[in-house]
Parts: structure tokens; C-alpha cells; sequence
């Protein structure tokens, strides 16, 4: 199991209902006008269900859905059936099935997976995560901030951290924004934060 996933699996069935309820503009609505013209090639890294990379193979990327936890990646083959949408059961930090396969994307996406990492595990992700950005590439993450719920390991994660590392890794910032918990949990927000390679 990789660090970060504990409670997962155990939780999966609530967590799909969950993670489906809520569409791809109204999470990502901000860094729409960012993302690439399709077809272009897609990474969504910790894909849950698939919800996000579903929908941009629905818009006619071709998609590569990495996802460490069966019970949500399987549920995702099942939701999303779709030839332009692949799934990978590799983990952060270091992806080592993604490096293997010497990829590069258009548009990489990590939403809500950082806080699963701590801050060594974070620095030692960026590397990978910022290599599988094409010349001209987005990468798109999501941070969470708010308290952690029971049986979850997460970790509270400033965007200048983040920031940083993108640019020690030469990705430049297109986009910082912020938003409310689309769950209704008035303790959670979100940073939404875009980088260009």
C-alpha cells in the first residue's frame, strides 16, 4: 500500500458516491481557459474514480490515469469506459512504472494527492511530477488546507512551498487561486495553483 492511501480502500464505496457528485468545470473552473486544445496528452496522477481524467478524455485528450488504490481504480474502469482513458497502478513519490514508460504530457494534474505526502516525500515527487511536463506543458495541482480527518495521513502544505519547488524544477507559476470545499466543509478550503514548463 503506498503512504498516503491508508483508509482508502476501506472507505472507497462512500468515497466514490463522493468524489462523483461534484462535476470537472465546477472543481476546476478557474484553470479551464489554461488547459491545453484537445487531442493532447494527459497525466492525472491519484485519478480516484476518474472523474477528472474521464472528462478530459470525454473532451478528446488521451488520458493516463494513475491510480494506487484498487478499489478506487477499479471502480474507475467500471464508471469510466473510455478508449483515449488508460489506468496505471503506480504511486508517488517516485512513480517508478511512469518513469519506466519515459512519458511526457501536455497537461499533468494532481488534485488533492500532495497533502498525502510529507515535506521529503513532496520534494522527492516533484522531480518525476515535473519531468512528465512537456516544453510548453501545465502542471495543475490542488492543495487542501483544514483539518485531517480520522484514519487519514495529510499534511498541512503552504503554496510558497509548493511554488518553490516547481521553480527549482523550472516550472514557472501561471495560476494561484483559491476556493471554498466543494463538499460543504466550511473548515476546508483549496489552493489551486498552475505551472508552465
Amino acid at each position: 500500500m503506498a503512504r498516503g492511501t491508508e483508509g482508502y480502500a476501506a472507505d472507497a464505496a462512500r468515497l466514490v458516491a463522493q468524489y462523483e457528485s461534484i462535476g470537472f468545470a465546477d472543481v476546476h473552473g478557474a484553470i479551464i481557459p489554461l488547459l491545453p486544445q484537445p487531442p493532447a496528452s494527459v497525466l492525472d496522477i491519484g485519478a480516484g474514480t476518474g472523474r477528472d481524467a474521464a472528462a478530459l478524455a470525454a473532451m478528446g485528450h488521451r488520458v493516463l490515469a494513475v491510480e494506487p488504490t484498487a478499489e478506487l481504480r477499479e471502480e474507475g474502469r467500471r464508471l469510466h469506459p473510455n478508449p483515449r482513458l488508460e489506468w496505471l497502478d503506480d504511486a508517488l513519490p517516485d512513480l517508478p512504472l511512469l518513469v519506466a514508460r519515459g512519458e511526457r504530457f501536455d497537461l499533468v494534474m494532481l488534485v488533492a494527492v500532495l497533502m498525502h505526502l510529507d515535506a521529503a516525500e513532496r520534494a522527492r515527487a516533484m522531480a518525476p511530477v515535473a519531468a512528465a511536463v512537456t516544453p510548453g506543458g501545465l502542471l495543475y495541482m490542488t492543495l487542501r488546507h483544514g483539518p485531517v480527518p480520522p484514519s487519514r495521513r495529510m499534511f498541512e502544505i503552504p503554496d510558497d512551498e509548493i511554488i518553490a519547488l516547481a521553480r527549482a524544477h523550472g516550472l514557472t507559476l501561471a495560476h494561484q487561486s483559491a476556493h471554498g470545499d466543494m463538499l460543504g466543509r466550511g473548515d476546508v478550503t483549496w489552493s489551486l495553483l498552475a505551472f508552465r514548463r
